[in-house]
Parts: structure tokens; sequence; C-alpha cells
């Protein structure tokens, strides 16, 4: 993969929107992300050959994983997502705000079309929900990444059902686990509700996490892997004020932002 970019034409389009993803454009020019998988990509249950294989990155944003798994030789490599904010899992009573802060970021899903071109990739991105996946419609997959979606989502188990509809591989969910639960109740399932004026849905413990992808018609492969999501250089850190402190919400940013969002990595199989 190469680009026909100047490395002044790539440092340009880097500081022209927001980024989610951290990605290396060209030799020393990288996007400045809200989060950088680099080194985490290196320690994932991820197959080291994709070679030949039909894969879907599923919420592909920036497409990262994507353009990842072509670097691992997929024969196809392919992201959906929901390119439009507006479309996505809302509560009640959102704030409009949040929407149009979250719609900027997205762009249109700019960032994909940007990072492809840098990277003279054959990747491609579809539009559509997790919840309409369809064998008939989409094929079938190899391999599938279901990353940091299934916070997002109202019903998680509905769209874990749908990837299993199309994957007939392996499926690598990687998605953030609510870390007090997984630490005072590491056997039993358990979660939080959110839905409160932002598409934060369900917080899981990591057995729950695990329940999740079981129900949804997997098995799993190896022991759940927790892990910390660590930030990229476009996430600021927080001002220290005295809430940051003194309530959970505040600590849990904190940390999240110091140390990195509490994830787990669950490979699986349908069963």
């Amino acid at each position: 993969m190469s680009s026909r970019l100047t490395p002044s034409e790539l440092r340009r389009l880097c500081t022209s929107r927001q980024w989610y993803h951290t990605i290396e454009l060209a030799p020393g020019i990288l996007t400045p992300g809200w989060f950088d998988l680099r080194e985490l990509a290196t320690r994932l249950p991820l197959p080291d050959s994709l070679e030949g294989k039909r894969c879907l990155d599923i919420g592909t944003f920036d497409g990262f994983w994507a353009f990842e798994m072509e670097k691992r030789g997929a024969a196809e490599a392919i992201g959906l997502d929901i390119l439009d904010p507006r479309a996505w899992d809302w509560p009640w009573g959102s704030d409009d705000a949040v929407v149009d802060a979250l719609e900027e970021r997205k762009d249109a899903g700019r960032g994909f079309d940007i990072a492809r071109e840098a990277l003279g990739s054959s990747a491609r991105r579809i539009e559509g929900s997790v919840y309409e996946l369809d064998p008939d419609v989409h094929g079938s997959f190899d391999f599938v990444y279901l990353g940091s979606l299934l916070l997002h989502l109202r019903d998680p188990v509905g769209a874990l059902e749908r990837v299993r509809s199309v994957c007939t591989g392996q499926l690598l969910v990687v998605d953030q686990i609510h870390l007090p639960l997984t630490l005072t109740r590491p056997l039993q399932p358990a979660a939080t509700l959110d839905g409160v004026g932002r598409p934060w849905w369900w917080r899981v413990n990591l057995r729950g996490l695990v329940r999740m992808v079981e129900v949804g018609g997997f098995a799993l492969e190896r022991r759940a892997q927790p892990l910390l999501m660590p930030r990229g250089g476009g996430q600021q850190f927080p001002h220290l004020t005295r809430r940051l402190f003194t309530t959970r919400a505040g600590r849990e940013h904190l940390f999240s932002t110091v140390s990195g969002a509490p994830h787990a990595a669950v490979l699986a199989r349908p069963r």
C-alpha cells in the first residue's frame, strides 16, 4: 500500500478534522486520534495472518481495524458503519448539543476516506447498521471484528445474533467493561444501565460481556482478556476539578484518561 499524497498534504489532512483512531498515514505522520490502538493490536488475539480471508470491521469509524486486517493479508476487508450519528441508538431526551458534537467528530466518515487514499488501501466501507446484517445481502465473513460498539447499543444481544448470521469463522469482540463490577462480582454477569442523554447503554462486567457473546450464539475459543484502551493524542487530559476527584464518574473518567479505558477482548466462534 502506498500513497500518492505528499507529506505536506498528509500533515494538512491530519489537522483538518477530529480523529477517532490514530493511524500512521506515512512514516512519522500520525492522525491525532482519540485512541491509539497500534500497540494494542500486537496484544489482541488477532490472527497474525488473515491471508485469503473475507473480513468485516463493524463500527469501523476511521477504519483502523479494517486497514489492520488488510495489512495481515485479508483478501477483502470491509468496514461497516452508520455515517449519520443521528441514526444511532439515542435514548429519549438526548441533548442536541451532544448529537451535534458527535456529528462533527464523525464528519460523514471522511476519516476513513482520507486514510484509505493515504494508505493506498483496497479496504472499502459500506453504510449500514449491525442490526441489518444479512447473509443474503452482505454474504459471509471468515473473521469479524466488533470493537467498542456493544456499549452504545440498546439491544447488544440482538446485534450479536445478527453478527452470528454472517460469521462463519472467528469473532473478536473488544468492548468496554465496568471495572468496579468486574472486581466486586467476578463470577456473575452484571451491568449498569445508562441511557441518559447519550448513546451509552449497558456497561457490563467482564463476565457480563462473555455471557452476552454466549447468548448471542457464540462459543468462546479462549479465556476473555481484560485490557486498557490507551488514549491517543486527540484526547485531552481533563481539567482538574473537584468533581473529578469526589464523584465516581469523575474518578472513572480520570482513570480512563490516565491509564486507558477498561475493555476486554473475547474471541469466539458461532455455535
